[in-house]
């Protein structure tokens, strides 16, 4: 389960909030990118002549760790590799390219904050509910009958996300009220106070029925334009073979089998028609089911 975005918010904003769940996450603990990107520095004086002097460095060590005066090429090689070391630390990030996309990212995430949902913000049960609500939404956009016309596809394109917004929403909340009631009940709760705790559980109680009844509904509707889905490319496939049916009538005659002809090849204009009515009911049920959704 990724990050669920408000259906308000533009696509090109959403897609590149559901793209960085992780990012959004640090973001919500309290990450701050850098506001701003330093323009690469060039080289200065001081690593130039670090270049420019190595070569001679190497060689006057060479000569002095070969003479009498050994110890004193020691100490020249541990201080040059200690200014070297001290240089490289002072250099800038490799990880300057990455820095204005973070920026980016975050202006977003804090633009639209409350518009977007992480999956830290659900807790397990919410978590198996939205996915199933998910799932449902997912097989009736991606459905042929719906590319094709026969449900109501403008409407399912605006309705259905803003299903998935409002119960993400609703989750949520009721995942968060959840949280907060299990360490109240885990810090024990006097005698007194349990009259009050009873009241409240049946709130988290009912309002989880009440949304799990919407997702209920959602999968409704997908049963039926699931239904739909099966007659609409049983449909495709008699059509097909109907359109083939001249051709096989034709080897029959040819080769003086017509009187043979295979009965089951006679219905398939009656099978069409009885997949034609199939595909009307499913698809009226498919309605019912959405006007059920629209309330």
């Amino acid at each position: 389960m990724g990050v669920v975005v408000d259906p308000g918010v533009s696509p090109e904003v959403a897609g590149l909030l559901r793209a960085n769940a992780p990012l959004l996450s640090r973001i919500r603990a309290g990450w701050v990118p850098p506001a701003e990107v330093p323009s690469p520095r060039p080289k200065s004086p001081t690593s130039a002549a670090l270049l420019a002097a190595t070569p001679v460095m190497i060689a006057l060590m060479a000569v002095l760790l070969a003479s009498p005066i050994r110890a004193a090429g020691f100490v020249l090689l541990g201080t040059y590799v200690f200014i070297v070391l001290v240089r490289i630390a002072t250099m800038n990030e490799v990880t300057e390219g990455r820095r204005p996309y973070d920026r980016g990212v975050y202006e977003q995430a804090r633009w639209y904050d409350g518009r977007y949902l992480l999956p830290e913000d659900f807790d397990q049960e919410a978590r198996a509910v939205l996915l199933r609500a998910q799932r449902a939404i997912g097989s009736v956009l991606r459905s042929h009958v719906n590319a094709e016309g026969l449900l109501d596809d403008a409407r399912n394109a605006v309705m259905l996300p803003a299903q998935e917004w409002e119960i993400a929403r609703l989750l949520a909340k009721l995942s968060a009220l959840r949280v907060e009631h299990r360490e109240l009940l885990a810090r024990g709760i006097a005698p007194e106070v349990a009259a009050v705790i009873e009241p409240l559980e049946r709130a988290l109680v009912n309002s989880e029925a009440a949304v799990l009844a919407r997702v209920e509904a959602l999968e409704r509707y997908a049963s039926n334009v699931a239904d739909a889905e099966r007659a609409f490319h049983a449909r495709s496939q008699i059509e097909e073979l109907r359109a083939r049916l001249p051709r096989y009538e034709e080897l029959l005659a040819e080769s003086g089998a017509d009187s043979l002809a295979v009965p089951e090849i006679e219905r398939l204009t009656d099978d069409a028609d009885v997949l034609e009515r199939t595909l009307r009911r499913s698809v009226q049920s498919a309605h019912e089911a959405f006007r059920y959704l629209e309330g």
